[in-house]
């Protein structure tokens, strides 16, 4: 295969990747302002921005190649691997702690045209 192939391979599975990030980074978003308590939001904030972020770093390590941003950059994906997920247990744990239920059971978000529109926004 020629350099030019490989470079089309690789650009193309960058931007699938970088895409396939944003995709997760954006559910995550929906999740967190579509899901009924604090600790869905929690773990969906968690998750998804873990898994987006990494997917979108991986994809700009095969942009740049191998240098030293590459380098950079798998640190920053080390770091974010770690310090996401306990982020979001510690948040979770400390609402916990402070005495915050979550709901259970099954909950139906209400449609918008159901809200009442006469009451302040919280």
């Amino acid at each position: 295969m020629s350099a030019d192939v490989i470079e089309m391979i690789f650009t193309g599975l960058s931007g699938l990747l970088i895409g396939t990030g944003i995709f997760f980074v954006l559910a995550g978003a929906v999740g967190v302002i579509r899901l009924p308590d604090f600790y869905s939001r929690t773990h969906a904030a968690g998750m998804t921005d873990t898994l987006g972020a990494e997917l979108i770093i991986v994809g700009l390590i095969i942009q740049s190649g191998m240098s030293q941003t590459s380098l950079k950059l798998l640190l920053v994906a080390f770091f974010l691997f770690i310090t996401s997920p306990t982020a979001s247990h510690a948040v979770a744990h400390a609402a916990h702690q402070a005495g915050l239920k979550p709901l259970l059971g099954k909950f139906r978000a209400p449609h918008p045209s159901e809200l009442d529109q006469s009451e302040e926004p919280r």
